[in-house]
């Protein structure tokens, strides 16, 4: 019987989440200190955009080419509720997002994430769902629309990312709860056995 090696930490898919980490700071600054420069505004969603992506493209290479890490799977979804949550925040200190959005979301983001830890110490797996996957991918459009705009563009612009944003609100909401009732489930299903 062979063993199978674990990959190496020094891989693609950690760079690149290492580099979205690396990013977050940088977004931060661009977005804070030059909130009410158009051109400024475009460079910081660029910035938010190449981070995003990296979080699309590490996990699928990790799986495809047997790349999973333990550094990855701890530092992956730390570097995205990081990324996003700086984008939420950063919204709603410039007073563009109202604050209970952006705190039922981050509650959401880092309860699921802290449930998905803590059913991984009893050997559970708490795996994304198409309605998480849905979520994320709203989330995403919805803070880009938000910070490559400021508030006197276009109203077009305007009422499609409150569109995109109210769908983000609800999906994270339901899907929160979603993975709530399915941990209840597997807790329960497990102590039956």
């Amino acid at each position: 019987m062979t063993v199978q090696a674990k990959p190496s930490s020094w891989n693609l898919p950690n760079v690149l989440t290492a580099l979205r980490v690396l990013l977050v700071p940088l977004f931060a600054w661009m977005l804070l200190a030059h909130p009410h420069e158009q051109d400024w505004r475009y460079w910081t969603t660029l910035v938010f955009i190449v981070a995003i992506l990296t979080d699309f493209a590490d996990g699928k290479i990790a799986r495809k080419y047997g790349l999973v890490t333990d550094f990855g799977k701890l530092w992956d979804p730390l570097a995205d509720k990081a990324l996003t949550g700086m984008a939420f925040i950063g919204l709603s200190i410039l007073g563009e997002l109202q604050w209970w959005v952006t705190i039922i979301i981050l509650v959401r983001e880092w309860g699921i994430t802290l449930l998905r830890w803590w059913l991984a110490r009893g050997g559970y797996v708490l795996a994304a769902n198409k309605g998480g996957k849905a979520k994320t991918a709203t989330q995403a459009f919805a803070l880009v629309l938000y910070l490559s705009w400021l508030p006197h563009q276009p109203t077009g612009i305007v009422w499609i990312a409150w569109v995109l944003m109210t769908a983000a609100f609800i999906l994270t909401v339901v899907t929160g709860f979603d993975y709530v009732r399915s941990t209840w489930k597997m807790r329960r299903q497990g102590a039956e056995q």
